[in-house]
């Protein structure tokens, strides 16, 4: 299996622009990094390392932090991190196609009935008239790369509103909100726990839901280098079942409640040493909990879902025309479905 040192790596990248607990690993404390961003949506990750699921698998987990999805490919390809979680990106499955990726189940979706995704609106954009989606036509709208799930997102949008609108590229997140607040750029689509502060700011506004565009969208997946996938079964079974208990534990408090006020709480607390940081518990706290969405049990992966992006990167020519979903998705690992 090839493996790719960094700067081969990043060459490729410009070129293209449940499972249950086995045996821990070795018996031993293994030591894995896994990639994750300081969103809510990675709080199966933050679950798995605070409640000893990694340690208890036999795996000494080091979490490394990203600011966008495209680093962590590049990451994973080179063998500096051997786990993470991310969406589908035009990047992401053009490494797997040159053999360095392979995605191995899923994590965040969008859910009918459950608060996800908004697509925004700046001040200046909205008192123009843009507040619904229909009136995008013609409107910047801001993502991180061509590519990107916002590129995806957004043009899916467009398609469903029979529109055009004008991407713009601005590499990360912080970069994009900013150009939103300013009104650099008209419109944006991110997950809950930005969005709604956003939009209590008084700088932007929320326009409408992703969910009414695509209702069962695999919005990140669990990805792997090909060569933990192919010749590293048992630690990678060991990854996901961990993982999967953060993921079941995650959705028990935050989304069924079943722990109360008290459970909620108590999940707060631990998202809280990753995610807002540098706010206070109180002031971090509204925007955790406005941020929640239920993770996929036992990390399924809704294969209709990836399909359609992979079709939409294939239609747009921003990957090559004959991969397949074998090419960058190895559904021996999890439950599969199609919604």
């Amino acid at each position: 299996m090839i493996k790719f040192n960094r700067r081969q790596t990043m060459g490729l990248i410009g070129a293209a622009t449940a499972t249950g607990l086995a045996a821990p690993a070795l018996a031993q404390n293994k030591k894995i990094v896994v990639g994750a961003l300081r969103f809510t949506s990675h709080a199966a990750s933050f679950i798995a390392a605070e409640r000893n699921y990694f340690a208890d698998a036999g795996l000494d987990v080091e979490l490394r932090f990203f600011q966008a999805a495209q680093p962590m490919a590049v990451a994973i390809a080179s063998g500096d991190v051997d786990y993470a979680v991310t969406a589908i990106s035009g990047g992401l499955i053009s490494l797997a196609d040159k053999g360095a990726i392979k995605v191995i189940g899923g994590a965040l979706s969008e859910e009918p009935g459950i608060d996800g995704q908004k697509i925004l609106a700046s001040d200046a954009a909205f008192k123009a008239g843009l507040t619904t989606p229909a009136a995008l036509a013609g409107k910047k709208f801001g993502i991180s790369t061509a590519g990107s799930s916002f590129h995806y997102m957004g043009s899916k949008i467009a398609q469903a509103e029979g529109i055009e609108v004008s991407f713009t590229p601005l590499q990360k997140v912080g970069a994009i909100i900013g150009a939103l607040k300013s009104g650099q750029i008209d419109a944006w689509s991110i997950v809950p726990h930005i969005a709604k502060p956003l939009a209590g700011s008084g700088a932007v506004h929320i326009i409408g839901n992703v969910s009414d565009y695509l209702p069962n969208y695999q919005v990140t997946t669990v990805f792997t280098s090909a060569q933990n996938a192919d010749n590293e079964r048992e630690q990678t079974t060991d990854f996901l079942g961990a993982f999967s208990k953060g993921v079941t534990d995650y959705n028990a408090a935050m989304i069924d409640k079943s722990g109360g006020e008290e459970g909620v709480n108590e999940m707060v607390d631990l998202i809280h040493k990753y995610v807002y940081t540098d706010r206070p518990r109180e002031k971090a706290a509204p925007s955790i909990i406005n941020g929640t969405m239920r993770l996929n049990e036992g990390a399924r992966l809704n294969i209709a879902s990836v399909q359609d992006q992979l079709s939409w990167f294939q239609s747009e020519g921003l990957i090559d025309a004959s991969i397949t979903l074998d090419t960058f998705v190895d559904t021996s690992y999890v439950e599969t479905f199609k919604a």
